[in-house]
């Protein structure tokens, strides 16, 4: 038997060693018990920060506010004086010693796939919005130890175990990108192309993970063959079934879903949750390992800007309305049905026409996370927009090159020039690579269209495969305003620009009573409109600012508030050619 010899230097062995113990001894007060250990300290001060935001979602969201408890100790159980010089900063003065324990407990009451959460019934967090790092050591390993509060809570998480319930993160960037969950939640493994996969659900709802599985394996495959191969030894799909509400969360070799509880029954919820599975998964190369510059190296204490999130989010929505289709979970009618209701969102909202879309993706810290009443007036969301920028320049690929290029050969090119090696692109390098697959100038396309807020000709580009866009037409007198009826009152949400009802002064947050004497409700109000003409002026009685007001408006022409797709009649031999290969 042949005997290995391991040398450690000198160096690695006095190296900082960095070991987070995660307990949750009583989920039901929704508190994390969380200690980290440094060890082979060698300074009088130890500074330690958390992030203020987690990659993938574009905000900050200052994950400290729910620390509370802090406390340090050092050698042989001292307690050690901490000052915290900044809202995510805490310094530590060590008093020479080389082993230091920093303790503290994290609230976890917020279900979303980019914070955390800890009940009687599981605990699920993600790294960024529970844990410390140590400024000058976010390449080294960290050691990473969960204690369930039972011991048939199971640990579920793509770090790699090093032993009994301890995990091993290479890097801070690892660590980070990579969730846990823990609880006796159902756990189903499935392969797909010879690597193992793990749906692993939490909550209880009308979910048959059988029907999810096999469409999922779907689109996996069809994902994988516009890459050419899975870039991953195993993955994992984290799915929370919740009361309402919905979202994902990307990261390299696993995703966070979270989906209403009985939304899977029924065909277009279950191919709602199959585009939200379709978007995640696509984002494991996009965003993932195709990242922009700016988010090659992550600074994890403020904003990281680029203009480039149309590509990165807005592209991957318009393949997670395609890719369903090419998986044969829809047909052609259902995916220009789905289609059409994205169209619609984008034409009916005005700030299409205000913020373009390079600004919307560098704006997304201050602007698309939060949403304000006039939101929809002056901004425009880079998801959306981005989709249908994408969708027009798969068009014109398709057409320019009939039909033997596409969309995908962008995404393919970019995986192989900077995705494989994970070297960050410019806005000026997607550029080059779209305007080559497509074999022209694209500058005046991006002018007009991304750094511009010309209208979208989608008719223009639809029409080489056969398809036209339609405005259902309205039949109602415009007034501009969206009610809600919330707490037994008609809320006016918002009310948009240069609207009949801005115009006369009706603002968001006013309260709708009556129109011309007569009590109204929300779901009521178009059928009141229907009522009146054109041109016509109404009386609306709502409260402003707590103050009673009867305000005369008057009624302008329908504006159509859906958008269809549909074939032409006699498409020729071409155009059906170029539709078959675009949905197929």
């Amino acid at each position: 038997m042949t005997q290995s010899i391991v040398t450690i230097t000198k160096t690695q062995f006095y190296a900082p060693r960095f070991a987070y113990e995660i307990a949750m001894s009583q989920p039901q007060t929704h508190l994390f018990e969380v200690k980290l250990t440094v060890s082979n300290w060698d300074s009088d001060l130890l500074d330690v920060k958390m992030p203020v935001w987690t990659p993938g979602s574009y905000l900050v969201r200052e994950y400290a506010k729910q620390l509370q408890d802090f406390a340090a100790v050092g050698s042989e159980g001292k307690k050690l004086t901490a000052i915290k010089i900044a809202k995510n900063h805490w310094q530590i003065q060590t008093d020479n010693s080389t082993e230091i324990t920093i303790s503290y407990r994290m609230f976890a009451n917020e279900l979303t796939v980019r914070t955390n959460h800890l009940d009687a019934t599981h605990g699920y967090f993600n790294p960024a919005a529970l844990c410390f790092y140590v400024p000058g050591y976010e390449s080294s390993p960290i050691e990473i130890t969960i204690i369930p509060p039972h011991s048939d809570w199971r640990i579920t998480t793509p770090l790699p175990e090093m032993s009994n319930k301890t995990f091993l993160a290479d890097n801070l960037d690892t660590l980070i990108d990579s969730p846990f969950e823990i609880g006796s939640g159902q756990v189903y493994d499935f392969t797909v192309l010879d690597k193992p996969h793990q749906l692993v659900v939490w909550g209880e709802g009308n979910l048959d993970p059988q029907i999810a599985i096999a469409d999922i394996k779907k689109i996996v495959e069809v994902e994988a063959n516009i890459f050419g191969g899975l870039p991953y030894e195993k993955y994992i799909f984290l799915l929370h079934l919740s009361p309402g509400g919905g979202g994902g969360l990307e990261h390299k070799n696993c995703c966070s879903l979270l989906y209403p509880r009985f939304n899977f029954q029924g065909a277009e919820k279950h191919n709602r949750f199959m585009q939200l599975v379709a978007h995640e998964f696509f984002h494991l190369w996009n965003i993932k390992r195709i990242r922009p510059a700016a988010l090659e190296k992550f600074d994890y204490e403020g904003e990281n800007y680029t203009p480039s999130l149309w590509f990165s989010e807005g592209t991957t929505s318009y393949y997670d309305l395609i890719i369903p289709r090419r998986a044969g979970i829809y047909d052609d009618k259902e995916f220009l049905a789905e289609l059409s209701k994205e169209i619609t969102r984008f034409v009916t909202t005005p700030g299409r026409l205000v913020q373009p879309l390079s600004e919307s993706s560098f704006d997304a810290w201050i602007k698309l996370y939060r949403p304000d009443a006039n939101s929809s007036n002056s901004q425009m969301s880079y998801y959306l927009k981005g989709e249908m920028v994408t969708l027009l320049l798969d068009l014109l690929i398709r057409d320019r090159t009939q039909g033997t290029k596409s969309f995908d050969d962008v995404l393919v090119t970019m995986w192989e020039q900077f995705g494989k090696a994970e070297i960050g692109f410019t806005e000026t390098q997607l550029k080059n690579i779209i305007e080559s697959i497509a074999g022209e100038d694209l500058t005046e396309f991006y002018d007009r269209y991304i750094h511009g807020v010309e209208e979208l000709p989608f008719n223009e580009y639809l029409a080489p495969f056969g398809i036209e866009l339609q405005a259902v037409a309205a039949h109602t007198p415009y007034l501009g305003i969206n009610v809600k009826t919330e707490h037994g009152k008609e809320a006016i949400k918002s009310v948009a620009s240069n609207s009949p009802a801005q115009l006369a002064g009706i603002d968001a947050g006013d309260e709708l009573l009556a129109i011309d004497g007569f009590k109204v409700s929300a779901d009521k109000l178009n059928d009141r409109l229907k009522v009146y003409q054109v041109g016509q002026q109404i009386n609306l009685t709502i409260f402003h600012a707590d103050r009673l007001m009867t305000v005369s408006v008057t009624l302008s022409a329908p504006q159509p508030q859906q958008y269809h797709l549909r074939s032409l009649e006699h498409p020729d031999d071409l155009q059906r050619q170029l539709f078959k290969a675009w949905v197929n």
